[in-house]
């Protein structure tokens, strides 16, 4: 709490909404002050504000400030997120980042929720995305190799590709947990993990592709059909892994995720036993590949939440 007020009105008051800590007193504040040792600062001056903020920043902290006055202005513009209230002056509001719109400081704890919730679905989609580059491109390489042809046509990649996108488009009204602890942005743990996981699902896909053409013998159009229904499958076995930060079944799907789930797998699913647009494949083949994605899914859980603990990803 940052005030210049009396330190023992400050006292009071930080008492009264749980801020703890040593008061600062010092005016103004010395330019190596070290802010993370105080929890209250009292009797400031306006411009030992903005330097307040500049020494949480210098400190490698990222600074939200909410003040109301216009000597607040400059602090308020120096944060990385300026709080303005709704009795704020006009340059307050200027400066800030987030004005509320109504009285108290709930906007306060609503605008962190909501910051929380969007960073962990950029976390999911980046996660997401780094996975499926690793495979799609590495697979369909393999499967030249395997069986001496392209496994995918255009017209077959362009249908996975517009059945997928809604697929990813419906992941925007899923169930988030916002989390407890300020999040960083660890691109690098990341990456790591995701070419992990990557690497997993090749494994997979690729195993499906040699028991279809080795073991089972079929003939390049119906290997076709296999690629499709394999990569479906395990694109919603990667999609439900991602998008939770511990195992698959800690929180509920959102309804509208589920419904273009089951709408995506009884799509491609009828496609490949009615053979439209591609070869027909016997429904045993089918079911079989449905149940090794499912067992595919949960071995990827255990490898991603080590992962992710291993790597303080949350």
């Amino acid at each position: 709490m940052v005030t210049g007020d009396a330190p023992m009105t400050a006292r009071i008051v930080a008492d009264a909404v749980g801020i703890t800590g040593p008061i600062c007193t010092t005016v103004p504040l010395p330019p190596d002050i070290r802010a993370e040792e105080f929890g209250v600062f009292a009797g400031v001056l306006p411009e030992d504000k903005y330097a307040l903020v500049q020494a949480f920043q210098r400190g490698g902290h990222v600074v939200g400030m909410c003040g109301d006055g216009a000597n607040d202005a400059p602090a308020l513009r120096q944060a990385q997120m300026g709080i303005a209230v709704f009795t704020a002056t006009d340059v307050a509001k200027s400066a800030a980042g987030i004005v509320l719109t109504e009285p108290g400081l709930g906007g306060i704890v609503a605008a962190v929720q909501e910051g929380r919730t969007t960073f962990q679905r950029i976390l999911t989609y980046t996660f997401r995305s780094i996975v499926h580059k690793v495979v799609q491109v590495l697979f369909l390489l393999a499967g030249l190799v395997i069986s001496g042809t392209a496994v995918l046509t255009p017209l077959l990649m362009v249908l996975m590709m517009v059945a997928g996108d809604f697929f990813a488009l419906s992941s925007a009204t899923d169930n988030v947990r916002a989390s407890s602890a300020p999040n960083v942005w660890r691109i690098g743990n990341l990456t790591i993990s995701g070419i992990i996981l990557g690497f997993c699902d090749l494994v997979f896909c690729i195993a499906s592709l040699a028991v279809g053409r080795f073991a089972l013998n079929l003939d390049s159009t119906t290997l076709r059909t296999l690629t499709v229904v394999t990569l479906v499958y395990s694109g919603q076995a990667i999609f439900y892994v991602s998008r939770e930060r511990r195992h698959l079944w800690s929180s509920r799907p959102g309804s509208w995720l589920i419904a273009s789930s089951i709408l995506d797998i009884t799509l491609f699913s009828t496609l490949a036993t009615q053979g439209i647009l591609m070869a027909p494949l016997p429904l045993t083949i089918i079911v079989c590949v449905f149940g090794a994605a499912v067992v595919l899914a949960f071995c990827l859980d255990t490898v991603k939440v080590m992962l992710f603990r291993r790597l303080a990803i949350a």
